[in-house]
């Protein structure tokens, strides 16, 4: 019997997260560790402490479209193990940005990837991470022979990543962090069965194809499903960046369009992005004109028995707001400068206007109309607010992978400064800028 097949049958399997275990005896740099204190300490209330369980490890039934509709578990398990295709291994996986938790794979898996012992090209390891629960955000079904029988997916697909204390990909989970390295129209891609988002998209599953290879690492278009609108004017991807799910306490609208409250924005994706089975009600997608795709379905009115989502959307969003966002790490900035940028962002630069402490969004209604801000209107307009929200700065390290703005535009802070410095007149000089892109960094 091989080594993997021993794993599988035997030892928690895991292969891609084996290499994670390793990193029990790693040293995890400052910035991570002050994430993972503050990531365990508000767990202690019960409610917090469920919350944290739905965000990583829930996926509200929602392998009814991921294992059941699109048969997605089968490209993943191949050919060999009783599924289509070549099948996906550890490496592929992380390739296409999904992350393993380090802290789910037993020491003795560990010590077989660093001897050679695991093979790391063969699916076989990657249903082996799967069955032991180590790929983050996404649950595998393994059954007592080894099968991959369905899939779904967690919160903690896109929202959380891991602090490569290992290895790229490999470590201590990050919950709030987006994964700037998650691919998930590669992933959806491999689904052997398109057509019935093709049928509702009304296309053909080619177009489905180009559509979801246009969205690169790191973005996902949550309103494909309600406007079918895949590409922009200027034929570039609909898609926008995944966005951190930390720093949202005290932040009124979420999303960069400002849909709804950080409950409303859960409720909506765990219904009608993940494809769970729960309640979800939304009378604006009613409006074929905006919304044609999601009028004809009826999303807006979403009605599942059992419901499996709204009684978890409480402690969903209590341990969404016990996420702070992360303090950049020592030495990422500087700190003259920063104090000097502080002045401008609260003076000459007029940034206080909107991005107010301690949120640094705006209490209340924190929307703007795009010629406020000199943005095209297009990713506005497929929201029902038509605007733009004052997007909270802290942690903005963190996510600067893809650039800046919803769409990634600005490939460095530096140009989302110059822009509001043409679009409002400030008259910036370039120091001037630079100590205000230090003090962001600071944030």
């Amino acid at each position: 019997m091989s080594f993997v097949r021993r794993l599988v049958n035997a030892v928690p399997i895991a292969a891609l997260v084996l290499l994670g275990v390793v990193v029990f005896n790693a040293t995890v740099d400052a910035t991570h560790a002050e994430q993972s204190t503050r990531d365990a300490a508000p767990a202690g209330t019960k409610l917090i402490a469920e919350g944290r369980q739905i965000f990583r490890d829930d996926t509200f039934g929602d392998e009814a479209f991921w294992g059941g509709t699109l048969q997605l578990h089968r490209a993943i398990a191949g050919s060999k193990l009783g599924g289509v295709g070549p099948g996906v291994s550890p490496k592929t996986a992380l390739a296409v940005g999904l992350k393993v938790d380090a802290t789910r794979v037993p020491a003795k898996v560990a010590e077989g990837i660093k001897s050679g012992k695991v093979d790391l090209d063969d699916p076989a390891t990657t249903v082996a991470l799967l069955k032991l629960n180590a790929v983050v955000g996404v649950k595998g079904h393994v059954d007592g022979s080894g099968r991959l029988t369905s899939l779904g997916i967690t919160c903690a697909l896109c929202h959380s990543t891991v602090d490569d204390s290992f290895a790229a990909g490999i470590g201590k989970r990050l919950d709030g962090w987006p994964n700037r390295d998650l691919n998930v129209g590669a992933i959806v891609s491999l689904s052997p069965n398109l057509k019935p988002v093709a049928d509702l998209l009304g296309v053909d599953e080619a177009t489905v194809r180009k559509v979801l290879a246009s969205w690169g690492p790191g973005k996902f278009d949550a309103e494909l499903f309600m406007d079918g609108k895949g590409l922009r004017p200027d034929g570039k991807t609909a898609a926008t960046l995944i966005p951190p799910a930390y720093g949202l306490a005290g932040v009124n609208l979420h999303t960069f369009t400002g849909w709804g409250s950080v409950p409303y924005w859960n409720a909506f994706v765990a219904n009608l992005e993940m494809h769970g089975q729960g309640n979800f009600t939304d009378s604006r997608l009613d409006d074929a004109a905006q919304f044609p795709i999601a009028a004809r379905n009826r999303f807006g009115h979403t009605r599942h028995t059992p419901d499996l989502i709204s009684s978890k959307l409480p402690a969903l969003h209590a341990y969404q707001l016990s996420l702070a966002a992360p303090r950049p790490p020592r030495g990422s900035f500087d700190a003259s400068a920063a104090a000097r940028g502080k002045r401008l962002f609260d003076g000459k630069a007029k940034c206080a206007g909107c991005h107010m402490a301690p949120t640094f969004s705006e209490p209340g209604w924190n929307l703007h109309e795009p010629s406020e801000i000199c943005t095209d209107s297009f990713q506005a307009d497929r929201s029902p607010t038509h605007r733009y929200r004052t997007t909270p700065l802290r942690g903005a390290f963190a996510h600067a992978k893809g650039g800046y703005y919803h769409d990634g535009r600005f490939a460095t802070l530096g140009a989302v400064v110059a822009h509001y410095d043409s679009c409002l007149k400030l008259g910036l000089g370039a120091g001037e800028q630079s100590d205000l892109v230090q003090y962001l960094k600071s944030l």
